[in-house]
């Protein structure tokens, strides 16, 4: 079985900018700095970040806006 961060039909930016979505609409504290960390490893930028947060915040609703808030604080802690 290959492994599900590999490279596929979605590279693995993409797959990372996913899981950090769903650690959102989730509301998954412990995802957030974990995929936000993997994202940048992986060459997202923080427009590609605050994109991911803004669909995570259309389909998780009002309580994703302060997890939404949290990524972008990680992402932004970790890009420094």
């Amino acid at each position: 079985m290959q492994h599900v961060g590999a490279p596929g039909a979605l590279d693995g930016k993409t797959k990372e900018l996913i899981a950090l979505a769903i650690g959102i609409a989730a509301r998954c504290d412990g995802c957030l700095a974990f995929h936000a960390k993997a994202a940048i490893e992986a060459g997202a930028s923080r427009a590609e970040i605050l994109e991911t947060i803004g669909v995570a915040i259309y389909m998780g609703g009002g309580p994703s806006m302060i997890y939404g808030a949290e990524a972008l604080e990680a992402f932004d802690q970790l890009t420094e």
